[in-house]
């Protein structure tokens, strides 16, 4: 778990970019309705979430550096024995500074007529616009009134500030608390596949399939995927965000499972590809593993001092190399490459960052040039070929084939770490294990 003196740490941190004489003011995520009035499960904002912890909806913090009477002020919402009888206990502001570590809080209820206060005579507000149009609206009618008052001695402040930019850059190096935490949620993910390929058999369905996933992330303690779980059969894994996931699984088709865990606020994102009935044809396998060798190629690439791009470059070396040796693409591997003639089978990147959100915060590039990977990233190698059915210039024996093999990687001072390496991966492996009953 995160600490209460981590999360302090982190507020610290940013307060420690912030300009002299600012404020910076972040909002909860609120509840949203998901029929008439019933709601979401509620899930906090990753922001938020990331310098506090405090879980409840209706919440905004204010940081206020040099504060006299603290600089960590929170506003939620406060205890009501009633509203607490229909929909849950409330941690109130008592508890919030015993709790979460805030150095004043008050009832959002008040925040009108103590927050603007705390605004006037500074000269800059940290905020991220448009996230949060309620707030965005009571913000502006707050400096607004303070500019009102200028003749009478207010100082208002006189510009906003992006909030993103500081605080992603922080969320992009991963501690190791959140580095455990993301270990953890890896494992979870990658017991989930395993019981899956376990489980999987010809008539059943994709749903079925799904239901065994988000089964054992429950058991072991992850209530909630980190996203809608992906599990396309046949000529469905052509399709990169299918979720329908309701395909009968056919004998001889292959099935593509993108599924992932979150695990105390943390992402992890695995995707695996294997035969229905356990058994790789010649076809599946010479496809197989030529993705395979592609994620293996991109993982090694992993390391500090090389770039964000070094991953993706190694995949699409080896993907075109391959398809070209397939009969797939047909030509000289460099010009193909320049010509980005592997997007017709390949057309994402080969990763993303990954942490509170499964497509985490933080800069890819850095004045026009791809980022240098650092010890305490994570993210994703994820390369893939997709073959449609009706695809007439391939092979028949290669239509209506997806495949991706997505693993969770923290770079490390030396290397990296897999961190979902617990399922497994190779022809070998998945077949063995398939043999076998959950």
């Amino acid at each position: 778990m995160i600490t209460k003196q981590e999360f302090a740490r982190r507020r610290h941190n940013l307060m420690q970019t912030m300009e002299q004489g600012s404020i910076a003011i972040v909002a909860s995520s609120q509840e949203l309705v998901r029929s008439r009035d019933t709601h979401f499960m509620f899930r906090q904002d990753s922001d938020f979430h990331y310098l506090c912890g405090f879980p409840e909806p209706n919440a905004v913090l204010a940081l206020i550096p040099g504060r006299e009477h603290g600089e960590f002020v929170l506003f939620c919402n406060d205890k009501d024995p009633q509203q607490e009888t229909w929909h849950g206990r409330r941690i109130g502001p008592e508890a919030a500074c015993e709790k979460y570590g805030a150095d004043d809080a008050f009832p959002i209820d008040d925040i009108d007529e103590i927050l603007p206060g705390m605004m006037e005579g500074r000269h800059r507000i940290y905020y991220e616009m448009g996230k949060n149009t309620g707030l965005d609206n009571q913000i502006m009618s707050w400096v607004n009134k303070i500019r009102s008052q200028v003749k009478k001695g207010a100082q208002p402040p006189g510009e906003f500030i992006d909030l993103r930019h500081a605080l992603h850059d922080m969320r992009l190096i991963k501690s190791a608390a959140e580095q455990k935490l993301m270990k953890q949620s890896a494992e979870i993910a990658a017991d989930a596949h395993k019981r899956a390929m376990q489980v999987c058999k010809p008539g059943m369905t994709e749903l079925e399939i799904e239901a065994e996933l988000h089964y054992e992330f429950t058991r072991q303690g992850a209530r909630f995927p980190a996203y809608s779980s992906i599990v396309a059969s046949g000529d469905n894994a052509c399709i990169l965000h299918y979720t329908e996931n309701q395909s009968k699984l056919k004998n001889g088709e292959m099935l593509l499972i993108d599924a992932g865990a979150e695990y105390q606020g943390y992402a992890s994102d695995i995707t695996r590809t294997f035969p229905i009935n356990g058994k790789f044809t010649p076809a599946q396998k010479e496809l197989y593993n030529l993705v395979l060798e592609a994620q293996l190629a991109a993982i090694e690439t992993v390391k500090p001092g090389n770039h964000w791009m070094q991953p993706h470059e190694a995949a699409v070396d080896v993907l075109t190399e391959g398809m070209i040796g397939l009969g797939i693409l047909e030509g000289d591997k460099q010009t193909l490459i320049e010509q980005e003639a592997y997007k017709q089978y390949y057309m994402h990147k080969t990763g993303h960052w990954i942490g509170l959100d499964v497509h985490d915060v933080g800069d890819y590039s850095i004045d026009g040039e791809p980022r240098m990977l650092e010890s305490g990233m994570v993210l994703t190698v994820e390369p893939a070929i997709y073959i449609p059915k009706d695809d007439e210039a391939v092979a028949k024996k290669y239509r209506g084939t997806g495949i991706r093999i997505e693993d969770d990687i923290v770079v490390t001072s030396d290397g990296h770490e897999v961190l979902s390496a617990g399922v497994v991966k190779t022809v070998e492996e998945i077949e063995t294990l398939m043999s076998m009953s959950a």
